[in-house]
């Protein structure tokens, strides 16, 4: 098609998306393409700013290493990946409270397989001492034995063991086997909320918007098993300020958690644990599906300095 107005190109790129073969990709790329132009009609974007987005996710692509993955970063502050992932769970749209949240950029796989009730503390780490038991059940209420949980978290200094190297490899990073009657348990040390790196476009688009950085304190879990649908979840620490305000639009009610506080040493479950020290409980719910694991985000450690942490302050 000789190109004439601004209608003719949109048309001309849809007729040619209509001969992919693949019905799903051709699905995918005509509505990517409406939407698309369609954002540059109702946007009146210049060609400055055309450039400039196309600079933007340039660097998004650049920025992206074996440590650090800026483009899940961006697509989590933009409210996408909690999205894709609300539409596609068991009641996301009604919100009913699916049990599925976001993979986040900081999930490595290969974390070392661990015993029940072991610690997934690698290296000294400061932090109140948490024990978790979690179990997984089927939409009927019916125990999953057998799955493999992947877990892990951020230092309650704020680094993802694969940010700091001076933390262990594998640091806050575990691997566990459901029992019979669902369940898992180990020990680690109470989470933080942290600040997501600010240094690349991430940063930008927060700063332009006069948001905070911050992400309230949670655990990760990955729940694996043939035949089910793999789930990646948070467990949020109800007492945390930022839940209202999560950089990466990942809270949901279901998943907000009471990371309960005791007082006295003597009831703690192992005897170097001294007061105070934190429980927590909490059950999955997995449903049958595709058991494929998605490529990890990220793949190795980073080496160096520890990296500074910055807080954007969240304007009123």
């Amino acid at each position: 098609m000789i190109i004439a107005t601004p209608d003719d190109v949109t048309a001309a790129v849809l007729a040619e998306a209509a001969r992919t073969p693949d019905a799903r990709t051709r699905e995918i790329l005509a509505a990517g393409i409406a939407h698309l132009h369609a954002f540059v009609r109702d946007a009146r974007l210049t060609e400055n700013e055309f450039r400039h987005l196309c600079g933007v996710i340039a660097r998004l692509g650049q920025m992206t290493s074996a440590s650090h993955n800026e483009v899940m970063l961006a697509a989590g502050s933009l409210g996408v990946s909690s999205l894709v992932c609300l539409l596609n769970n068991r009641g996301g749209s009604a919100g009913e409270g699916t049990t599925a949240n976001l993979m986040g950029p900081f999930w490595r796989a290969g974390a070392p397989i661990t015993e029940q009730g072991g610690s997934i503390v690698r290296s000294p780490t400061p932090g109140e001492p948490l024990f978790v038991t979690a179990w997984v059940r089927d939409p009927q209420g019916r125990p999953v034995a057998d799955a493999e949980v992947d877990v892990w978290h951020a230092s309650p200094e704020g680094f993802y063991e694969n940010q700091d190297p001076q933390q262990a490899d594998m640091n806050l990073r575990g691997r566990f086997v459901t029992d019979a009657d669902g369940s898992i348990a180990f020990r680690s040390v109470k989470p933080a909320g942290y600040p997501v790196p600010v240094d690349g476009p991430v940063g930008d688009l927060l700063r332009a918007q006069g948001r905070h950085n911050m992400r309230p304190a949670h655990l990760h879990f990955l729940i694996h098993k043939p035949g089910w649908k793999a789930q990646f979840s948070q467990v949020y620490s109800g007492d945390d300020p930022h839940l209202e305000t999560d950089s990466q639009f990942g809270v949901t009610r279901a998943l907000v958690a009471h990371y309960e506080r005791h007082d006295d040493a003597r009831d703690a479950p192992a005897s170097d644990v001294g007061a105070p020290w934190f429980s927590l409980q909490r059950t999955f719910v997995i449903e049958p599906g595709d058991a494929a694991l998605p490529k990890p985000p990220i793949s190795g450690k980073s080496t160096g300095e520890r990296p500074a942490l910055a807080v954007l302050q969240r304007r009123p």
